[in-house]
């Protein structure tokens, strides 16, 4: 084992030779919009990310599905199953089996298992002083769930999110490779503030985030300030409260959304200075939904998150 539960990574890593080791991750969930092919898609790009988060390359998954068999002779289910398969085809892999369960909540996800070099493995524990922050999409899609869920979120606002949800990592993860990177995660339930404090505590060292510098998806900040707040970002919030330092001058809207559960959101990069633009050129030239640099890397107590 290369990679293990010990830091919290994203996803188990195991040499098989000196050349070759696989990476295996699971991820699967409810549905957080109506359309159930978008569902499949949203379900099985989140589950690719954890491969994507570690450098590696997807090689093949397995399907995860509970559902009501009172409902198995509806379109539903095919169109998750579309969804999540239109996703595989986009990351050149096949789904080549799976399992299902009787459950009255759908759910859906993917086992995946890829590959990465031993040696050009991205971690979570990897961060150091005076690495940049870099970040690869929007933040907000857990606000504009729970809007979905009250039929409170425009069509636009949907749209939006949808389309940063189903866009894959993988071409932030080509670009890490570009420019060297060794840290990173990716941003999904624990929320940007929960996946970055997660890292610095694997990695021993702080940071500080300027939150005028996060990018929020359209709508967002609207929904949030109406009250659509999921209950995982409530919690969110109070497991930061010991590790996140805002300044008074950051408003409560924005310190919500720091902590906003996500859903197949993006890389959080770590890069060294000067490798900085190697990467940010690589994002565009993959066009990321974002490439925001957002802070850096500091020397401080583990875990530790200034917000200016």
């Amino acid at each position: 084992m290369l990679v293990d539960a010990g830091t919290a990574d994203d996803a188990a890593v195991y040499r098989i030779d000196e050349n070759r080791a696989l990476v295996a991750t699971v991820d699967f969930f409810t549905p957080i919009v109506d359309d159930p092919y978008d569902f499949g898609r949203i379900a099985a790009a989140n589950a690719l990310s954890d491969v994507y988060a570690m450098g590696g390359r997807p090689l093949f998954a397995l399907n995860l599905v509970a559902f009501p068999r009172a409902l198995l002779d509806s379109p539903m289910l095919p169109e998750i199953v579309r969804g999540g398969g239109e996703i595989a085809r986009e990351a050149g892999i096949a789904i080549v089996g799976g399992h299902s369960v009787d459950d009255p909540e759908p759910k859906y996800g993917l086992c995946v298992i890829g590959e990465v070099h031993p040696d050009a493995i991205v971690r979570n524990s990897a961060a150091r002083p005076g690495d940049v922050l870099v970040l690869t999409k929007p933040i907000g899609s857990g606000v504009i769930a729970t809007a979905i869920k009250k039929d409170a979120a425009d069509a636009e606002v949907i749209a939006a999110a949808v389309r940063s949800m189903t866009t894959l990592n993988r071409g932030a993860s080509d670009a890490m490779r570009i420019a060297g990177v060794r840290a990173a995660t990716d941003v999904t339930g624990y929320g940007l503030i929960g996946h970055l404090r997660s890292m610095l505590r694997a990695s021993n060292v702080s940071a500080r985030v300027r939150a005028r510098d996060v990018p929020l998806l359209p709508g967002a900040a609207n929904l949030a300030r109406q009250g659509f707040i999921p209950g995982g970002t409530g919690r969110n919030i109070e497991d930061a409260r010991d590790d996140a330092r805002f300044d008074d001058a950051v408003p409560d809207l924005i310190r919500t959304l720091l902590c906003d559960a996500q859903t197949s959101g993006g890389l959080l990069i770590c890069v060294r200075p000067e490798n900085l633009e190697v990467l940010l050129d690589a994002l565009a030239a993959e066009a990321t939904p974002a490439a925001a640099v957002i802070g850096e890397v500091i020397v401080g107590m583990p875990g530790r998150i200034e917000i200016d």
